[in-house]
């Protein structure tokens, strides 16, 4: 199967062992992706907080592109999916603003947890797991934009999404319920509020804790590098050790799929998810 792919910005970067896990996995699943060709940053968080022009253009390039190639696009990235959905429905409402882009809107814009997720590949994925993750404890963190609004996103439970729930126990993992699945954690902040970043932050490991969860799964590079970063910090202002490893999920994939890059994954990680992963017996 071939999807087009948008990457974003972090993958390059910050995310690098998101793009590598999801590479790996994609490959071990059949599913080819088709990066558009000179693609462009979508403009999160900057463009539509400052240039309003600019917000509905940077995406609209990308979809314009992607239109051409006749296939859906994927994006791994919640904000770049975000912005890019709210480009197709500017485009959608003729709102153009006399970008000068062409887009009839033939193709959807799908986030990759969604993509993966989806019943099609259920199989698939229960056949490539050698080493199931039995006994590891998660509780999953889908942000605040992969989810809401919903009338952007089209998420039926966008209260308490599932489609991350029903993977990591898909995996042997057991998917704890928790009610901070979907809050924010001030990723936008960084730069400008560190003060109700780390409160935000906070509350989420707290929770986190308190659920007697052994790591955070998450499907963001915004997420999964802002808490991961944060954690030691925040925890040293509180006296407090949280230890708690944050995943993509698609390493998770990677791990229960044997792969031989994981390693290199995790070792990427501010927090060192190694330690617990061998005492569960998975690495």
């Amino acid at each position: 199967m071939k999807v087009s792919f948008f990457p974003g910005c972090s993958l390059e970067g910050t995310a690098r062992e998101y793009g590598e896990s999801i590479e790996d996995i994609c490959r071990e699943l059949g599913i080819e992706l088709e990066e558009l060709e000179d693609w462009t940053c979508c403009g999160a968080s900057s463009a539509h907080c400052t240039n309003e022009f600019l917000s509905i253009a940077l995406p609209a390039r990308n979809l314009a592109c992607a239109e051409k190639l006749e296939q859906d696009l994927i994006t791994p990235c919640a904000a770049c999916f975000s912005r890019l959905r709210v480009a197709a429905e500017a485009l959608s409402r003729n709102d153009k603003k006399d970008l000068g882009i062409s887009f009839n809107g033939d193709i959807s814009v799908l986030h990759i947890l969604d993509f993966i997720s989806n019943d099609v590949f259920t199989k698939k994925i229960e056949e490539k797991i050698k080493n199931p993750l039995i006994g590891l404890k998660a509780v999953s963190y889908y942000g605040c934009l992969l989810a809401r609004p919903p009338k952007r996103t089209k998420e039926k439970h966008w209260e308490d999404p599932r489609g991350l729930d029903s993977l990591i126990s898909r995996l042997g993992a057991e998917s704890i319920s928790w009610p901070y699945k979907t809050e924010c954690c001030g990723g936008s902040l960084v730069l400008t509020n560190l003060e109700i970043e780390h409160k935000l932050v906070g509350r989420i490991l707290d929770m986190a804790i308190e659920a007697e969860a052994d790591c955070i799964v998450t499907a963001c590079p915004l997420c999964q590098s802002n808490i991961d970063t944060r954690e030691e910090e925040i925890g040293a202002a509180r006296g407090i050790s949280y230890n708690l490893p944050v995943f993509y999920f698609t390493e998770l994939m990677g791990l229960a799929f044997e792969s031989n890059e994981a390693n290199k994954w995790f070792k990427r990680h501010i927090i060192n998810p190694q330690p617990l992963l061998q005492s569960k017996g998975l690495m």
